[in-house]
C-alpha cells in the first residue's frame, strides 16, 4: 500500500524523524493561507502516488502567498503518468547545505532487509546507481537481529560523510529502519534527507506498506488511496508492460516474453471477474509508466467476459494521450462478441498467447 508523501512524513515525525513544516492544501485559497501563515517561501508539492513528479512539472516553488496560490491553482487536476492531482503539500523551503540519500527496502533475492545510503542525494537514484555504482553504499541485514546504532553510524562513515555528521546521519538510518520494521514496509525512503543550519531534515519521504501486514496496522487502513491497489502490481526494468487475468496466466505470458527475447516492464494481474472499467484503469496505469513500449493483454475469459475486455480497451484508445502499441490475446467467454467490438474498431487480436508475445516483441523491437 503506498501512502501519500504528506502521510509518510506524519508517520517519520511520530518516529523521531523531522521533517519540514507543512501543509496540506485541497484548494488554492488553502496554499494562500498556509503560505501566510509560514510567511517565507515555500514549495507547492504535487501530492500523487508516482514517481517522476518533479520531472512532470508536479514541484513549484513560490516566493509569497500570491505565488503560492498560482501555483496551486496549475497543479489541481494536473494528470502526472495517469494520476490527477488533487491535493498539494505547501511546504517551507529550507536553506540547504547538503544533501544525501537513505532508504530501506526488501531485497527479495536475498531474503533480507537492505539499507541503501549515499553521499548523492535529491537526484534519480537509479541514475547513480546505474553511472556511479561506488557511490551507494549497501548493507544487509539479518531480520532475526536487533539492528544496533553503532551499525547505522558505520554506514554513514562508510557512505563517506563528515565526521562530525556522522553521529546524526547514523541516527537518521537507525531511525528510518526503525519505521520501516515497525510498520512492515517494503519500501522506506529519504530522498534528500538533507542537511540545514538546524540540522538534518527529511526533505522528502516514501512509505509502501506490505498489504499482508495492515490487519496489523488497522489504523492505516483510512490512508489506502492507491488506485493500483485493486490489482496484483509489480514494476519491472524491461519495456513491455503485461497484464493478464490472473497470476499464473500474467507470470506464464512474461515467459512468453522471454522466451522471443522481450523483457517484462511490469506485472499487473487484473484478477477474475474485471469489468470494463477496471480493465480501462488497468491500461492506464502500465501506459502511464514512460518506460513502456508495448502493452501485452493477455486475457484467457473465464468469469472475465471479452466484451468487456474489448470495451474496456476501445475506451482507453479514444482518450489515451501516449501512443502506446498494444498487443491483444483474447479468447474465451463472449470472445466472438470481444473480437467483433476490436474489429469494429480497427484493433488487431490474436487468439494464441504465443503468437501475441511474439508480436509484442518484435514490435518493441521495431521501436529501438
Amino acid at each position: 500500500m503506498k501512502i501519500h508523501e504528506y502521510q509518510a512524513k506524519e508517520i517519520f515525525r511520530s518516529n523521531g524523524i523531522i521533517t519540514p513544516q507543512n501543509v496540506v492544501a485541497l484548494t488554492p485559497d488553502e496554499a494562500q493561507r498556509a503560505a501566510e501563515d509560514m510567511n517565507k517561501p515555500v514549495a507547492i508539492k504535487s501530492q500523487v502516488l508516482v514517481g517522476g513528479r518533479g520531472k512532470a512539472g508536479g514541484i513549484k516553488f513560490a516566493e509569497n502567498p500570491k505565488m503560492a496560490y498560482d501555483a496551486t491553482e496549475e497543479l489541481l487536476g494536473m494528470q502526472i503518468r495517469g494520476e490527477t492531482v488533487e491535493k498539494v503539500l505547501v511546504e517551507e523551503m529550507l536553506d540547504i547545505l547538503d544533501e544525501f540519500y537513505v532508504s530501506v527496502a526488501v531485497d527479495r533475492s536475498e531474503r533480507k532487509p537492505l539499507i541503501m545510503a549515499s553521499m548523492s542525494g535529491g537526484v534519480d537514484i537509479e541514475e547513480v546507481a546505474r553511472e556511479t555504482p561506488e557511490k551507494i553504499v549497501k548493507y544487509h541485514l539479518n531480520p532475526l537481529e536487533q539492528f544496533l546504532p553503532y551499525q547505522a553510524r558505520e554506514i554513514a562513515r562508510k557512505m563517506g560523510v563528515n565526521s562530525s555528521l556522522i553521529s546524526q546521519v547514523g541516527g537518521m538510518i537507525w531511525k528510518l529502519y526503525q519505521v520501516f520494521s515497525r510498520y512492515d514496509a517494503n519500501i522506506a525512503e529519504i530522498n534528500p534527507l538533507v542537511l540545514t543550519k538546524k540540522g538534518l531534515i527529511a526533505a522528502d519521504a516514501k512509505l509502501d506498506i506490505d498489504d499482508d501486514s495492515l490487519y496489523r496496522h488497522r489504523d492505516l487502513e483510512q490512508l489506502r488511496t492507491d488506485p493500483r491497489d485493486e490489482f496484483a502490481y509489480v514494476e519491472l526494468d524491461g519495456d513491455i508492460a503485461v497484464i493478464g487475468n490472473g497470476a499464473g496466466l500474467t507470470l506464464t505470458g512474461m515467459d512468453m516474453l522471454k522466451l522471443y527475447g522481450g523483457k517484462p516492464a511490469t506485472f499487473l494481474d487484473i484478477g477474475g471477474g474485471a469489468s470494463q472499467e477496471n480493465i480501462a484503469r488497468a491500461l492506464n496505469l502500465v501506459i502511464s509508466n514512460p518506460q513502456v513500449k508495448v502493452v501485452f493483454l493477455n486475457v484467457l475469459g473465464g468469469i472475465t467476459r471479452a466484451d468487456d475486455v474489448a470495451n474496456g480497451v476501445i475506451t482507453v484508445l479514444e482518450k489515451s494521450e501516449r501512443d502506446v502499441p498494444l498487443v491483444i490475446r483474447l479468447t474465451g467467454t463472449n470472445e466472438e462478441e470481444g473480437q467483433k467490438i476490436l474489429q469494429k474498431a480497427g484493433v488487431s487480436y490474436e487468439t494464441s498467447m504465443e503468437s501475441a508475445a511474439k508480436k509484442a516483441v518484435e514490435i518493441c523491437d521495431g521501436l529501438k
